[in-house]
């Protein structure tokens, strides 16, 4: 695998807090990834940051009495904090409202212009009738007219996958109002899809191991591309570069493509801010790195061909050639890592439905580890899952506190109360090698499916030496060996040891209880680094806030990491704190279902 490993994460947007739906889409799943791809030797760069552009962020703002750029300050400070909260070890999040996304986005654009793969065309936008402003695709549903489907976006259907234009739809609505929007005739640039289709296709079909619902979901798209528009009339967004067009204070570029763009000027932002302004080429130049992007399924159509289209036609490689943009030949996505969506009562999250649990609510009351276990192990990997406060707390109860914090509780307990040490081992048996074996061969097991984003089978192979570990402690009995010191010290030493490496199996999906379980076992150090939010500023710029993060100094290793007899152990505290049953009857005051 490349020593070079690029995690590109789906941007959050910034008109609002983000609800637990989205981070068991885009956040847990990139960062269980990245943890495990480091503490196995790779160079990682994740990268993201808020998507603040577009007439979302402008109908919000107005609805709050803020300018855009307010709006976007005030949420992308919320979304930073809360992403830091859960522990997400970004090397750079940032956001697209920098004088370098701009830069980075404009020279991209023209490089695409000068191929040939843009080109302007005049077609009908869809404007609200009350305002006057104008709407995104995705601010209009309505029928598809192919399959029928009543709840299609203007931009595509969700149902039957194909791309739509808003024009087509049956019966057009405003999302944001209601009210049947005016088409007028409008002159805007184009990214020429089907002048790389065929490029995207011999490209799509060396990607055989991809999960399969992006596979589907892609090449049922290819078989009717169509131009798709990258401006549009609006006063808040990236300025096209182009003489005549620059100055028109209603012409931006269309916050879907800039946004997407955003993993390459994340990485330009974080090569100039670590000190070496061309590091970012080792991840988008080099041909033997590779490239993970992860995101929700409604993500899809932008990773797996538009991006990629952007990608081909700057590098000169589409249907009818070009020339290499500026910035060099850049590598195309290894994988898609798309999630279905966590529903809760059968519908997807949804703040404009009152149907919603805010990250920051949940991490007040549960902290970051009970929810990055719940989505690790229930998530919605592979189908849509449903959250349930019964299921979230089933689980709280029965596997993080009974199986894994009760392992650590009474492992740690009896050494420090017997011992005060980790004892020695001077009298091992069979079931002493059997259980050691097992947690030794664990690491190729969850290595290999965390290496393909098998997330749930990975959390249950390493909850499997967790089980093993505390059936050996209740037929091993060593509380009951008083009259046999050296065999009860093997036994807790044994035990001890399958602790410290199940703590290291579990460290990518619960980093900040992994800490706490290295500092119980007499360790010193960083364990698990956490992402630090730091303040920046641009050249004529405001200073912001990013995530970022001292990953390379962290002590976790892929590996099964001997304890040391001897080291002096403390009463530990409950790892993770029982909750009462009675909140699966109703969850907290706070969570509201309207």
């Amino acid at each position: 695998m490349a020593s070079h490993v690029l995690t590109s994460v789906a941007w959050p947007y910034a008109n609002g807090p983000r609800h637990i739906g989205h981070v068991s889409g885009f956040g847990v799943p990139s960062d269980v990834f990245s943890r495990y791809m480091r503490m196995s030797g790779h160079n990682v760069l994740m990268v993201s940051g808020t998507d603040e552009h577009g007439t979302p962020i402008s109908v919000q703002a107005e609805a709050e009495g803020v300018t855009a750029r307010q709006l976007a300050d005030k949420y992308n400070d919320v979304i930073t904090h809360d992403l830091q909260g859960l522990g997400l070890s970004y090397d750079l999040f940032t956001r697209t409202t920098t004088r370098n996304h701009y830069r980075v986005v404009q020279e991209l654009f023209s490089a695409l212009y000068k191929n040939g793969y843009v080109v302007p065309k005049t077609t009908m936008g869809a404007i609200s009738p009350s305002t006057g402003r104008t709407l995104p695709d995705r601010y209009i549903e309505g029928t598809c007219p192919i399959c029928g489907y009543d709840s299609a976006r203007g931009d595509q259907c969700d149902n039957c996958g194909n791309q739509l234009d808003p024009v087509d739809l049956i019966n057009p609505r405003s999302r944001i109002n209601g009210e049947t929007p005016k088409f007028v005739e409008t002159e805007h640039f184009f990214l020429d899809l089907p002048a790389l289709s065929g490029s995207l296709e011999k490209w799509l079909g060396t990607k055989t191991e991809w999960r399969p619902n992006v596979l589907r979901f892609s090449h049922n798209l290819l078989a009717d591309l169509k131009p798709r528009a990258i401006t549009r009339d609006l006063d808040w967004g990236v300025p096209i570069p182009l003489d005549g067009w620059r100055d028109q204070s209603m012409k931006r570029i269309y916050v879907w493509f800039d946004a997407v763009i955003g993993y390459l000027s994340a990485s330009i932002e974080w090569a100039r801010r670590t000190g070496d302004p061309e590091a970012w080429k080792q991840w988008w130049l080099d041909p033997d790195a590779e490239g993970y992007y992860f995101m929700g399924k409604d993500n899809i159509v932008f990773h797996s061909v538009i991006w990629p289209a952007i990608l081909l036609g700057q590098n000169g490689q589409g249907d009818h050639g070009g020339e290499v943009g500026p910035f060099g030949t850049l590598n195309l996505p290894s994988e898609i890592v798309s999630s279905e969506f966590l529903t809760m009562s059968g519908s997807k999250f949804s703040t404009s439905r009152g149907q919603v649990i805010y990250v920051g609510d949940f991490l007040r009351d549960f902290g970051p580890d009970a929810l990055r276990y719940f989505i690790a192990v229930a998530g919605p990997e592979n189908q849509d899952t449903d959250f349930t406060w019964s299921e979230f707390v089933r689980r709280t109860n029965f596997e993080l506190a009974n199986e894994w914090g009760n392992l650590v509780n009474r492992s740690v307990s009896m050494a420090h109360r017997q011992v005060g040490a980790i004892p020695e081992a001077n009298d091992q048996r069979d079931a002493d090698h059997d259980l050691l074996s097992l947690s030794g061969r664990a690491f190729d097991e969850v290595g290999a499916l965390l290496r393909r984003s098998r997330f749930k089978q990975a959390m249950t192979e390493s909850m499997r030496v967790v089980t093993a570990a505390n059936r050996y402690l209740s037929d091993q009995e060593p509380w009951k060996l008083k009259d046999d010191p050296v065999r009860r010290d093997t036994v807790l030493h044994t035990a001890l040891q399958v602790v410290s490496d199940a703590n290291t199996l579990l460290t990518p999906f619960l980093p900040h209880a992994a800490q706490k379980v290295h500092e119980a076992l007499g360790r010193d150090g960083v364990w698990a680094a956490q992402p630090e939010i730091r303040t920046v500023s641009e050249e004529d710029g405001p200073d912001y806030p990013v995530l970022m993060g001292e990953y390379a100094s962290e002590q976790a290793e892929w590996k099964s990491t001997p304890i040391t007899p001897g080291a002096p152990l403390q009463k530990p505290t409950p790892l993770f704190p029982k909750l009462d049953e009675s909140l699966g009857d109703t969850g907290p005051d706070w969570a509201r279902l309207d």
